[in-house]
């Protein structure tokens, strides 16, 4: 697996496995930290076979986990931020798309091996507004923990990851936002799109 600080940021992209007790006693407590927990499961099962599927094997194994975790439409909305409100329902649903792309596209690249390391959740889950907060560290074999927060959202009656916050408090979606500003600015929904595939690529090679 890669080490790196943006690797933390993809990780929600975002995230390993759930120690065993951690994981009942997250499911037990909220349905937030279920979905977190489900997510974890599929990514550490992709990493243990990271070798052996290649960066688009695993890619194509999480693009399910990703649609059914984080909602996507959210996501993307926030990122292009006032120039959202320009774009037609097919420019909104490509940008979504492209979107998706690279946030799967994220963890393939970044989450390519196990090596040990474990994920554990907070059954304290908060409860910010009408969003919830599920506190997580990710837990290497030896060394400090890193902080990663997930701020879910409920959508279609499901508790869904809008955010995550690495080192708990570095925003991944507004770090997103920043990279866009400006091509954002344009009010082009495909030069937006195109902007978001062309980082999907570059992870995907």
């Amino acid at each position: 697996m890669r080490t790196t600080p943006s690797l933390a940021l993809a990780a929600a992209a975002f995230t390993l496995a759930l120690a065993p007790a951690a994981a009942v006693r997250a499911a037990e407590a909220d349905p937030a930290a279920q979905t977190v927990q489900a997510f974890d499961d599929a990514l550490l099962a992709t990493m243990k076979q990271g070798a052996s599927l290649g960066v688009k094997g695993r890619y194509k194994k999480l693009e399910p986990a990703v649609d059914k975790a984080f909602d996507l439409r959210a996501m993307a909305r926030f990122a292009v931020g006032p120039a959202w409100t320009k774009f037609d329902d097919a420019g909104q649903a490509l940008v979504v798309d492209a979107f998706k792309r690279l946030s799967v596209a994220s963890y393939a690249h970044n989450f390519d091996s196990y090596d040990g390391e474990t994920f554990t959740v907070d059954p304290q889950v908060d409860t910010r507004g009408v969003d919830k907060v599920v506190k997580t560290k990710l837990v290497p074999k030896s060394g400090a923990p890193t902080p990663l927060n997930y701020r879910m959202r409920a959508s279609t009656g499901t508790w869904k990851i809008i955010d995550v916050f690495y080192q708990g408090n570095v925003s991944q979606l507004t770090t997103r936002r920043s990279d866009l500003a400006s091509v954002s600015a344009s009010g082009d929904a495909k030069a937006v799109a195109a902007s978001l595939n062309a980082q999907a690529d570059k992870l995907l090679k």
